[in-house]
């Protein structure tokens, strides 16, 4: 079987927990030892998927040698580093699990609260996102960008969480199989879901010190959220009609710019049977911006036709959807949609006539 392989496979336990890992070796034994013994307690089957993500020291050596002596525990190793997303990701492809836990390999999550989380999803939610509403990082380098970041993806998702920057999150693995996972996309995941109808709610959990190692998270994280805010925007509202995202910019200049060159152009004709009154002297600065407006206008639009016909293509070649079905019911079809229906995107549209999405729906506990 090709390991890089993303199996569709039907939930074969009740719960996995995938767990990406990037130089922790301090931690590691720590680490799984109370996370083994809090899936124990569940008393239902249970899988650990352990994600190496091309560590430097003995991180790959140790998770090793766990998934040799647990046959409930799974490694998946990269060769190099690659980035919490895609660790994550490669995670979810393996799960077996009919509910999945992702948490950070750091301990600055309690692994003890999974139980809670599994509760949670067992009345109804799809997500549960865990809140560090005490958080024990620095306020300058941490804490600030971080409440300026969530504030930004509530406005921008319409999803009413606090932290959307946790990993710490249980799924139900029909909402996970509609998603693929880009950049450092894997923050998103209730805000993209959410334009599937997904049903979300939010719990506080504990933040702890890590007890060793150094955070792998600094300041230059919050630049990339910054660019994934607008990869955000135009994937959820704008997917099936980029040119209406590239269009409102440029109709604006377009407007702008005639605006100007009409204003220069009567101008000209005054001065030539008036005051000679010289337009590129007194308001060159001005017909520049004029122009600018109009050709940037038409590279804005251009763009967005390119777009367009881009999407289609995409749609078309591979059968994707713009809408997800939860069932079919009535005409000898009472059963769940198959999974050709769904969006395999994961990135539904913008809730317009055709789309038929169902409103985001954020429940907060």
């Amino acid at each position: 079987m090709d390991i890089n392989s993303h199996p569709a496979q039907p939930p074969q336990v009740y719960c996995s927990v995938v767990v990406p890992f990037f130089n922790e070796e301090e931690l590691v034994d720590r680490f799984y030892n109370r996370l083994a013994k809090v899936m124990r307690k569940l008393d239902k089957s249970y899988e650990i998927i352990l994600v190496n993500d091309g560590s430097t020291d003995r991180t790959g050596e140790i998770l090793e040698q766990i998934a040799l002596r647990d046959q409930n525990v799974l490694l998946v190793d990269f060769k190099r580093n690659f980035g919490q997303t895609p660790a994550l990701q490669a995670g979810f492809d393996h799960a077996r699990g009919e509910i999945i836990v992702a948490l950070d390999g750091d301990m600055e999550n309690d692994s003890f609260e999974i139980p809670i989380f599994l509760d949670k999803i067992a009345e109804g939610y799809d997500i549960v996102s865990g809140w560090r509403k005490r958080r024990q990082h620095g306020w300058l380098l941490r804490r600030i960008p971080s409440m300026a970041a969530n504030w930004s993806l509530r406005r921008i998702s319409g999803v009413d969480l606090h932290d959307f920057g946790v990993t710490f999150k249980a799924y139900r693995r029909e909402v996970l199989e509609n998603i693929r996972l880009y950049g450092d996309m894997h923050r998103f995941v209730p805000a993209v879901c959410s334009r599937l109808g997904a049903r979300t709610c939010e719990i506080v959990t504990k933040h702890i010190n890590r007890p060793a190692g150094e955070s792998k998270y600094g300041l230059g994280r919050t630049f990339r959220v910054a660019l994934d805010l607008i990869t955000l925007r135009f994937t959820t509202a704008y997917l099936t009609r980029p040119l209406h995202f590239f269009g409102k910019g440029g109709l604006t200049l377009l407007a702008l710019g005639a605006v100007i060159l009409t204003y220069g152009l009567i101008r000209k004709i005054i001065g030539w049977f008036g005051d000679g009154f010289d337009l590129f002297t007194v308001h060159g600065p001005l017909m520049a911006l004029g122009f600018m407006s109009i050709i940037t206008a038409f590279l804005l639009l251009a763009t967005g036709l390119i777009g367009e016909m881009l999407m289609r293509i995409y749609f078309e070649s591979t059968g994707a959807r713009t809408y997800h079905v939860k069932k079919l019911v009535g005409l000898g079809q009472d059963a769940d949609a198959p999974p050709g229906d769904s969006d395999q995107t994961g990135l539904g549209a913008d809730d317009t006539p055709q789309d038929h999405v169902s409103p985001p729906r954020s429940i907060m506990t």
